[in-house]
C-alpha cells in the first residue's frame, strides 16, 4: 500500500518479512566421511590390525615388545598442549602409514629386525585407533577426524 501527499513525500511500503529455510545440520562437519565409507575406513582399520599382528606372530615377534611400545604413538597427544594445529600436525605424523610404512620396508631390505617389528606394532596401533573411529585429525580440534567427529553425536 503506498500514499503520496506531494512534493517530496515518503512513499510507505508494508513489506512482509523473509524467512531463511530451515536447514537440516549435516551428522558429519564437511571432510569428514560417514556412512557406508565411514563403516569400510574403519573396517580397513580392523583388518590392518589383524594383519599386522598376523605378520609379527608369523615371522616370531616378542610379544613383550608389542606390549610395551603399542601406545608410543598416542604420546602425540602431548603435542595438544603446544595447541590444537600442532597437535593435530604431531598426532598425524605419529599416525600416518607413512613411516611404518619405510619402516618397515628398510627392516626388510636391510634384515633390521627391530625395524621390521616395530612397523608391524606401529601399523597395529594404527589399525587399532582407525577400528576405533580415531581418524587422523583437523587443527580444529581432537574431535574433528577424517572418520567423523568424536563423542556421543555419532559413536559408530
Amino acid at each position: 500500500m503506498a500514499e503520496a501527499t506531494g512534493f517530496g513525500a515518503v512513499e510507505r511500503v508494508e513489506a512482509t518479512p523473509v524467512v531463511a529455510p530451515r536447514i537440516r545440520p549435516a551428522i558429519q562437519p564437511a571432510g569428514a566421511a560417514g556412512g557406508g565409507v565411514r563403516l569400510l575406513l574403519r573396517l580397513e582399520g580392523v583388518a590392518l590390525l589383524l594383519i599386522a599382528m598376523a605378520a609379527y606372530a608369523r615371522f616370531g615377534g616378542e610379544w613383550s615388545f608389542f606390549a610395551w611400545t603399542f601406545l608410543l604413538p598416542d604420546l602425540a597427544l602431548l603435542a595438544y598442549l603446544a595447541g590444537p594445529r600442532t597437535g593435530a600436525a604431531i598426532y598425524n605424523a605419529t599416525h600416518s602409514l607413512v613411516v611404518p610404512a619405510v619402516l618397515l620396508a628398510v627392516g626388510l631390505a636391510a634384515d633390521l629386525s627391530p625395524a621390521f617389528d616395530l612397523a608391524l606394532v606401529w601399523a597395529a596401533h594404527i589399525g587399532l585407533d582407525r577400528a576405533l573411529g580415531f581418524g587422523l585429525k583437523y587443527a580444529r580440534g581432537f574431535a574433528h577426524t577424517h572418520l567423523g567427529q568424536l563423542g556421543p553425536v555419532d559413536p559408530w
